[in-house]
């Protein structure tokens, strides 16, 4: 465990081999964060340069459990899997952003509603956007016929639960 933990060999690229003479297992889950991680901070450093510098992954999983029709603080903490109180800090840190703006619910006057602004109508535009430049970078490096075999057998080990909003919380604890 300690190789894995840093021990030289645990790092993605290192060659670390198991027992067994293949690829060590614990590899496998780094290779694939070390991946996400490199298309995550090329997305943010394009947001950077298009007018989204304060931008952190977890705000867009929050914009995303916003959604087009604006939700209440309870169902977007609902949606991300987290309290109410965390929602509504996320909430207060992308009002001030000028991402979220807070409105009556024209159902029920009582009730807030957090809706997404043109900024943050915008950031998300450019999100996908990038994530489609940033796809087609690897289709140039890898082939398109290797990336597509790489994304159909994600699909076939991942399941389908697992693309939720809440996986910022589920990194954070």
């Amino acid at each position: 465990m300690a190789e894995a933990a840093g021990g030289g060999g645990g790092v993605p690229g290192g060659g670390a081999e198991a027992s067994g003479g293949g690829p060590a297992g614990f590899e496998l889950p780094l290779l694939l964060f070390a991946g996400f991680r490199s298309i995550i901070d090329a997305l943010h450093r394009d947001l950077a340069e298009h007018g989204h510098p304060e931008t952190r992954p977890a705000y867009g999983f929050a914009l995303q459990a916003v959604g087009r029709e604006g939700a209440g603080i309870s169902e977007i903490g609902r949606r991300l899997g987290v309290s109410k109180q965390a929602a509504g800090k996320t909430v207060e840190k992308l009002e001030a952003l000028g991402y979220v703006e807070r409105g009556a619910d024209p159902a029920d006057g009582r009730r807030t509603v957090i809706r997404l602004t043109p900024h943050g109508v915008d950031l998300l535009a450019r999100s996908a956007e990038g994530f489609d430049r940033l796809r087609a970078d690897w289709a140039r490096a890898l082939g398109e016929e290797r990336l597509a075999t790489l994304e159909a057998d994600l699909r076939t080990i991942a399941p389908a639960y697992a693309f939720r909003l809440d996986a910022a919380g589920w990194f954070t604890g």
